[in-house]
């Protein structure tokens, strides 16, 4: 390599390949796709997991358990926890629990168990408190804020039915009167 040709071959935009355009491209006469086959025709498309015609992995493996898509993921804490993370005064919500690493991951709902003990003042934001958790955060001299959570889908699904089937209006006695009942009366 000597100065004058570093930059051969460096260019900011790749030139696009011309196929099917002649012998001397290289890629004349098939346009890189090879003699006969399915590959060679217009159309063809094969599912990238596709393993040639083997048993495919997916149905090789057994199936085991179910999976429930609609499931309410709850992320618990208990109020010992709490104890060791804050100081006295400080706010406690699903957004300073994920900033201190308290609760990682997805979930649906945050609820505060009452395992061990609390004795610093916190007002905390929950979707749930177990009954023990209140308790000793109150005696603690906090707050339990319940913020609201997920709607689920059975009411999700409820409410949409209840919409879908409105009763008709009842006819008012003004629609009941004919254009003809008026004529008459003038």
């Amino acid at each position: 390599m000597k100065l004058h040709d570093v930059n051969t071959g460096i260019t900011k935009h790749r030139k696009r390949r011309r196929i099917g355009r002649g012998p001397g491209s290289g890629h004349g006469k098939t346009s890189g796709r090879g003699h006969k086959g399915a590959q060679s025709r217009s159309g063809y498309s094969r599912h990238p997991i596709f393993q040639g015609g083997a048993m495919p992995l997916v149905r090789r493996v057994p199936k085991r358990g179910f999976n429930n898509r609609f499931a309410v993921v709850v992320k618990e804490i208990n109020v010992g926890d709490l104890e060791r993370l804050y100081t006295a005064g400080e706010e406690v919500n699903p957004d300073s629990l994920r900033a201190k690493s308290a609760v990682t991951g997805r979930y649906d709902v945050l609820k505060v168990l009452g395992d061990g003990q609390l004795t610093k003042k916190l007002t905390i934001s929950a979707h749930r408190f177990s009954a023990s958790a209140k308790a000793k955060i109150e005696q603690a001299g906090g707050s339990a804020v319940v913020i609201p959570g997920p709607t689920p889908v059975a009411e999700k699904n409820g409410q949409r039915i209840r919409r879908g089937k409105r009763p008709a209006a009842p006819a008012t006695p003004a629609e009941d009167a004919t254009p003809a009942d008026e004529s008459a009366d003038s």
